[in-house]
């Protein structure tokens, strides 16, 4: 990958966003140009991240495609896409209430329903269901995979 390259954001028809992409990323091939990557970001409806040397190869890979919204590619920084590519803890994306399923630890593959959640400590309490007496425990939120969510 070149220094020089940089991203930059394309709007197309909301929907048709993998279709775009692997357009782009089929003439890119054939045409020899270099677009290093593209993102469907889910996030971002209706618009593609492509990461390229310039607005050059990027107009040579969109000329008359399908999909494409009219207007110019608008740049963006590293910083703009990281929030959507950055994966998100486990401890934030989960609530009270949800079934869940231990996935590390003495009590990996039991299924247990969240009690509460120590976000500061990345803890969380939990209800094991497949014990024979109440069981409550508290690990490590990254212990834990959301089977369903809301009450359990």
């Amino acid at each position: 990958m070149s220094s020089k390259a940089t991203y930059y954001a394309i709007k197309v028809t909301g929907g048709r966003e993998i279709d775009v992409a692997l357009l782009i990323e089929s003439r890119s091939k054939a045409l020899g140009q270099e677009v290093y990557s593209i993102a469907v970001l889910p996030e971002l409806k209706g618009y593609l991240v492509v990461e390229s040397t310039g607005l050059e190869a990027i107009y040579n890979v969109t000329k008359e495609l399908k999909y494409l919204k009219k207007g110019v590619p608008r740049k963006l920084s590293f910083s703009d896409i990281e929030l959507f590519i950055k994966p998100k803890p486990v401890i934030e994306l989960i609530k009270e209430g949800d079934l869940v399923e231990v996935i590390a630890g003495p009590f990996k593959g039991m299924r247990a329903v969240i009690v509460s959640i120590d976000r500061a400590k990345n803890d969380v309490e939990l209800n094991i269901l497949e014990s024979e007496f109440p069981l409550t425990i508290k690990v490590p939120g990254d212990y834990v995979r959301v089977v369903r969510s809301g009450e359990g």
